[in-house]
């Protein structure tokens, strides 16, 4: 039974797991647009809102932006969360949430995988 499990395994373990999550949302913010499959497009959606939120709150909250650097340092790459800090706090700071959006492309041709691009608004 998959009782108070959420996420898709990915074919990987916890810890490949966590470092491909990591690296995806990494490449999303310094590229601002990937490209990879459906599943992992449609995982790492729930993460970049989170991440993008938190940065958001630092970006206002001078007496917590110490805690949340070094929580985004955890999460993400050192280049991706200077970044992220940075420039994203003022470019979504209309915006509660739906920072992404996720585009369905035609499957691949060597095994058929269900592609996507993921990209900002």
């Amino acid at each position: 039974m998959k009782h108070r499990h959420s996420g898709r395994v990915l074919s990987r373990g916890r810890n490949q797991r966590r470092a491909l999550i990591k690296t995806l949302l990494g490449s999303l913010i310094l590229y601002e647009r990937i490209t990879t499959t459906e599943a992992k497009a449609k995982e790492i959606k729930n993460f970049i809102d989170q991440v993008v939120n938190k940065a958001k709150v630092g970006r206002n909250d001078a007496a917590r932006r110490v805690a949340i650097i070094r929580e985004l340092q955890g999460m993400l790459p050192e280049m991706a969360s200077k970044k992220l800090l940075g420039d994203f706090g003022a470019r979504f700071e209309g915006r509660t949430g739906g920072y992404i959006r996720v585009v369905k492309l035609v499957p691949r041709k060597s095994d058929s995988a269900r592609m996507a691009i993921i990209e900002f608004v």
